[in-house]
């Protein structure tokens, strides 16, 4: 089966893009060089073709309800203007995806907009759907509209002087519509920026506007080495069903009040929450040569985990990780590469994020 292309497909043949498949699409791996537009990103800005992402409105008289059901964090605070991060859990507690939530203005399309990830498209899909069952509730997948995120330092200026919409007064998770886009500061990359949904026909346009603005294209290949230095996770890598927030360092991202909504997966993590989880996700930073990666099996004084997500960061100029480790295990530990304890190397647990703004910020 041939890989799905978004509006922008030509635009990076254009610029010369190394193409890959990700998710049953074709995307960008980068232009021709994953540290310079890494570097860029972090030091002034980068645009991303994130259209490969699943788009899905939902509305109706049941819609803030519906959400409040099968969404962990609070979708009440998604009032018009704002974004909300958070995840959809099974009936477990499992991590079905992470995900971003916009409130939207009265006489809009839509009364939320949800943006999830594109491997899990058709698990998002169905489980909203079964779970609709019993609420007046619409709701409609936007295949029509792509997305661009303009990330960095000088990401905010660039954008607005590109489009003329400003978004120098946006707070980090507020969002503004304009015409038929929906703008809001969020991003995966851990700097300044927006992200902007608009008509797939429009997104060529966008683009060029950004790259004549100074916007440096950027491929998934940076945009894993930034999200990670920025401590963010992977969901399907450094989450998944069969592990919770509470095991992922999503905590902060479930609301427990009030105690009588009854979201999907509540009773499950909540008997976890005052048991304790066995496991914890945390950083690694490697001490010496060598790289990080999924799967490396972690040793530390309360017993072994494993690297869920691993790379060298440009940034600091050493490897870096996600780890799932034992609950109490901190300090120093061992990291055996290439899955061989003849190539063990010491490593550090510490608090992620590592990088922010360009700058160390872990402990």
């Amino acid at each position: 089966m041939n890989d799905a292309h978004t509006p922008l497909y030509e635009s990076h043949l254009q610029l010369g893009a190394r193409m890959t498949p990700f998710a049953g699409w074709a995307m960008p791996l980068h232009y021709g060089s994953q540290l310079a537009e890494h570097h860029q990103v972090r030091r002034a800005a980068g645009m991303f073709d994130v259209s490969h992402m699943t788009v899905i409105d939902v509305a109706g008289e049941g819609a803030r309800e519906f959400l409040r059901r099968v969404f962990a964090n609070d979708v009440a605070k998604a009032t018009p203007g704002k974004a909300v991060y958070g995840v959809l859990l099974n009936d477990a507690g499992g991590i079905i995806d992470d995900l971003i939530v916009y409130g939207r203005a009265a006489g809009q399309p839509g009364g939320y907009r949800l943006v999830t990830n594109a491997a899990t498209r058709r698990r998002v899909v169905e489980w909203l759907g079964q779970s609709a069952a019993n609420h007046a509730v619409s709701i409609r997948e936007r295949p029509d509209l792509a997305i661009i995120a303009c990330q960095g330092p000088h990401a905010l200026r660039l954008f607005t002087a590109a489009t003329a919409v400003d978004v120098s007064g946006l707070r980090p998770f507020g969002a503004l519509e304009h015409d038929a886009w929906l703008v809001a500061r969020t991003g995966y990359t851990g700097e300044d920026g927006v992200e902007a949904i608009l008509p797939g026909e429009q997104a060529a346009d966008l683009w060029r506007r950004l790259h004549a603005a100074g916007v440096a294209p950027t491929g998934l290949a940076a945009r894993d080495t930034l999200r990670l230095e920025a401590g963010l996770n992977l969901c399907g890598q450094d989450m998944d069903e069969t592990t919770t927030p509470l095991e992922s360092n999503l905590a902060w991202s479930v609301a427990w009040a009030p105690a009588d909504r009854a979201f999907i997966g509540r009773e499950s993590l909540a008997r976890q929450r005052s048991a304790k989880p066995a496991q914890r996700l945390c950083g690694i930073v490697l001490e010496g040569k060598g790289v990080l990666r999924h799967g490396n099996r972690v040793i530390t004084d309360h017993g072994t985990g494993a690297i869920t997500s691993g790379t060298f960061s440009p940034t600091l100029g050493y490897s870096i990780g996600l780890a799932r480790v034992p609950r109490g295990a901190q300090g120093r530990c061992t990291v055996e590469l290439r899955g061989k304890s003849t190539a063990a190397r010491p490593a550090l647990i510490v608090k992620p994020p590592f990088v922010r703004h360009g700058r160390r910020v872990y402990q």
